[in-house]
């Protein structure tokens, strides 16, 4: 589709048409560069009994500065975004290998010892973890008596336990007769990083795929 265009230098008119990749080629400057174009072409041609006063020739020009400060501002948080990212995996592959600790319920065994941990929003007067069997029996229990809030560990002596079988464990946590809520937290391995997508994903040896975010600490 071609349409007139008047030179705001010798006021020359001529067409112009649609193309390919002009756009692309130009970018943002050349998108300013033809608004500024059309207001000078705009104000060549106004109607001498009605000209534009200096508040639209300063609004239209408000405007310009405002489209390409938008456009800049979304390039430099697109850039910071993809930075962010990039240290983000550099750190992701330094834990390869490392223990973690996530949310989960699934007991870590070594050396004959069981861990694991939990986290609480307010005090508990009374707290115990119930080691579940697979099939959900109460195969040991540790009572911890009262605890504050936030983040706790504790061990269970698993002499003898096989460490691939899947024991799980239940926080148990009260004020008199009123539950308090507690989220169990589990120990885990970094087996490799994916970088795919936005955010940066650990893969685990027990809780799998989880999000770089999840992460509670570092071993």
């Amino acid at each position: 589709m071609a349409f007139a265009t008047i030179d705001p230098l010798t006021g020359s008119t001529g067409s112009t048409g649609n193309t390919p990749g002009a756009t692309a080629k130009n970018g943002d400057a050349g998108s300013a560069d033809r608004f500024l174009k059309l207001l000078v072409a705009q104000m060549q041609n106004q109607d001498p009994l009605n000209p534009l006063d200096n508040a639209q020739v300063t609004s239209q020009m408000a405007q310009i500065n405002t489209v390409n400060g938008v456009e800049k501002l979304n390039r430099s948080v697109e850039g910071l975004s993809t930075k962010f990212l990039q240290m983000q995996s550099l750190q992701g592959a330094a834990l390869v290998g490392r223990d973690v600790v996530v949310p989960g319920n699934r007991l870590a065994i070594a050396g004959d010892v069981g861990h694991g941990g939990f986290e609480m929003d307010v005090d508990a007067r009374a707290v115990s973890v119930e080691v579940l069997a697979t099939d959900g029996r109460v195969v040991g229990t540790v009572d911890l008596g009262a605890q504050k809030a936030g983040r706790h560990n504790f061990d269970w002596p698993a002499r003898g336990a096989d460490p691939e079988a899947g024991l799980r464990f239940r926080v148990v946590a009260t004020n008199g007769d009123a539950a308090v809520p507690s989220t169990a937290l589990m120990h885990d391995r970094v087996q490799a990083v994916n970088t795919g997508g936005d955010a940066l994903m650990l893969e685990l040896q027990r809780s799998g795929i989880v999000p770089y975010s999840s992460v509670k600490s570092f071993n």
